[in-house]
């Protein structure tokens, strides 16, 4: 995973100027915790992540990444990034795909932020989910693994990993109606409408507790790390927003491709299916299939949950963008995205009734 431009290797650039920290004082923190750290640490920012900046960091040729909360103002309960390395650690010689983590530094006065250090993991990373480059046989391979590991996921028993006080099982979605609801509020730069109408709609329609499991909450192909040669997932990136709750919210969630506007990535269904890639009723089935499922319940309302917690989590980044701290220079671009998901969610909850 070079910073070249092979299809699917990483977007390295210099660190943004609002992210900026003393790498000096990081050099003198790792030095004897990590191999390879000593005095000069050399530092870039993957490109692309709109919530916790991540970087690369090369130490005498040992490749580490480093994930850290934004600079300036947080939303309450936001960009956790303890909770990431908790998640990571415990998943550790599970089914499920993470890199090594090494250390959580809680301590702001290193570089300004909470920060942890995992592995550089070598792979590819597919933002377009389209996957250009890559053959139809290869598209269909990859996606039927995001598959597997997110069915593997749910079926981690999470008692025994040491994460029974990870979230809370019950009411999971009521819960993550009202939060992302309160996070969207606090955000809030102008009144829209149909953002308004699903935040009244949605809590009167909350279908009934299921089992919980672990719950990534942002379970998609460009967070997920895929071999450098072959259709395999070798990681599984970003656990930002996981806990314990609905494993249909990340089936909705991961089934989002063909219904999102294109303004948020969103491709036709007969297109995907063109290109060799499952459509939403086979990759369902497969998941219900994996995980010993008659069927999928209420998948049509957890698919507008889930476009409205993303039209949440957008707006985020966008009011971000206009408070000067986003993870990514393009995030400036997320208020129409925001717009045309809270649209099209409120057009599918219509069609629900």
């Amino acid at each position: 995973m070079s910073a070249g431009a092979a299809p699917g290797g990483p977007e390295l650039v210099a660190v943004l100027p609002a992210h900026r920290f003393d790498e000096a004082a990081l050099a003198r923190y790792l030095r004897g915790q990590l191999p390879g750290a000593g005095e000069r640490i050399a530092v870039r920012q993957f490109q692309g992540g709109q919530s916790n900046p991540t970087f690369h960091l090369a130490a005498a040729g040992c490749e580490y990444v480093l994930r850290k909360q934004p600079p300036g103002h947080l939303l309450p309960s936001a960009h956790a990034v303890d909770r990431e390395f908790r998640v990571i650690q415990a998943l550790a010689g599970t089914a499920v795909p993470v890199p090594r983590v090494h250390l959580l530094c809680r301590d702001p006065g290193v570089i300004g932020t909470m920060f942890y250090i995992m592995d550089y993991v070598p792979g590819r990373v597919f933002l377009d989910r389209r996957l250009p480059g890559c053959a139809p046989a290869e598209r269909r391979a990859m996606y039927d693994d995001m598959n597997r590991v997110l069915a593997a996921l749910h079926q981690v028993d999470w008692r025994a990993r040491g994460l029974t006080d990870f979230g809370r099982p019950q009411a999971y979605v009521a819960r993550q109606v009202a939060r992302w609801s309160r996070q969207y509020a606090a955000c809030r730069w102008e009144a829209f409408p149909p953002m308004e109408r699903l935040i009244e709609w949605l809590p009167a329609r909350v279908p009934p507790d299921a089992q919980a499991s672990i719950v990534h909450g942002d379970y998609r192909l460009g967070n997920l790390l895929f071999h450098p040669a072959e259709p395999r997932v070798v990681a599984v990136l970003d656990w930002e927003l996981a806990t314990l709750g609905d494993p249909l919210a990340d089936l909705a969630y991961n089934l989002l491709t063909a219904r999102l506007p294109e303004s948020s990535g969103g491709v036709a269904e007969a297109e995907l299916v063109a290109l060799g890639i499952p459509g939403e009723a086979e990759y369902a089935a497969a998941y219900c299939r994996r995980t010993g499922r008659a069927d999928a319940p209420g998948l049509e309302f957890m698919i507008v949950f889930a476009m409205f917690r993303l039209a949440a989590i957008v707006a985020g980044v966008y009011r971000r963008a206009l408070d000067g701290n986003a993870a990514d220079a393009r995030a400036i671009e997320r208020g129409a995205a925001f717009r045309d998901l809270a649209q099209r969610a409120w057009e599918y909850a219509q069609a629900i009734g």
